[in-house]
């Protein structure tokens, strides 16, 4: 087997993949082309009742689902979108949306939130293990994490199998996963510890579960881990 090249997240985010413009960026919050549809819930149904709920998206493309959402939810709302591009169609926000633009492997929240979504964003971060630890941080005590997850695109150093390692993992850690949805679900916020070394990711590993192309990361266990 041959060794798979493999880059930086730096050189990564300049890569060609993830700059991809035939991404989905513009899903909405509910309908055909929406957020309900991919998650298999409404994102609003975990911030209703809530006092000033808080909605993290990572990978958040045009944020149209944030600004639907703004005009439901109440004034202290605080909902956030994180995208490494950021909107390609700007336009006046409502008050309680911020769009950042703003590498996810290196941004992090100031506050804890209620919901955080990443709709098939994970496919093109270096290190999505990594993000989805600190993701699980970030969480209020009573908060929900959504994010596809593909473990076909986590592979150890020569290129071979390691999505049922991070599985199991992610599993331990308390995370719940949906094969048919390529879906990670994660209730309440935690610090886990993945035993997994990030060793860097692969822009040219072909085509993820969505069929686009996507991004392989690599690792390494950590001492004492997988």
């Amino acid at each position: 087997m041959t060794t798979p090249r493999t880059v930086s997240t730096a050189e990564l985010e300049q890569s060609w993949v993830v700059a991809n413009n035939t991404m989905n960026r513009g899903r909405g919050l509910s309908g055909v082309n929406s957020y309900a549809r991919e998650l298999g819930r409404d994102p609003l149904d975990a911030l209703a009742g809530r006092t000033a709920p808080c909605w993290l998206d990572l990978c958040s493309g045009e944020g149209r689902a944030l600004r639907e959402a703004a005009t439901v939810l109440p004034a202290d709302a605080v909902l956030t979108g994180v995208d490494l591009v950021g909107p390609m169609f700007p336009a006046p926000l409502p008050a309680t949306v911020e769009l950042v633009t703003a590498s996810v492997s290196a941004w992090a929240p100031d506050r804890a939130q209620h919901l955080i979504t990443c709709v098939h964003g994970l496919h093109y971060v270096g290190d999505p293990l990594g993000l989805l630890a600190r993701a699980a941080a970030w969480l209020t005590p009573d908060g929900l994490l959504l994010a596809h997850f593909d473990p076909g695109l986590i592979r150890w150093a020569d290129g071979s199998p390691a999505g049922p390692a991070a599985l199991a993992a992610l599993r331990a850690a308390g995370f719940r996963h949906s094969r048919s949805r390529s879906l990670l679900v994660l209730e309440g916020g935690r610090r886990p510890v993945l035993p997994f070394r990030h060793l860097g990711a692969d822009p040219d590993a072909g085509p993820g579960c969505t069929g686009q192309p996507a991004v392989a990361a690599h690792y390494a266990p950590a001492p004492g881990g997988a």
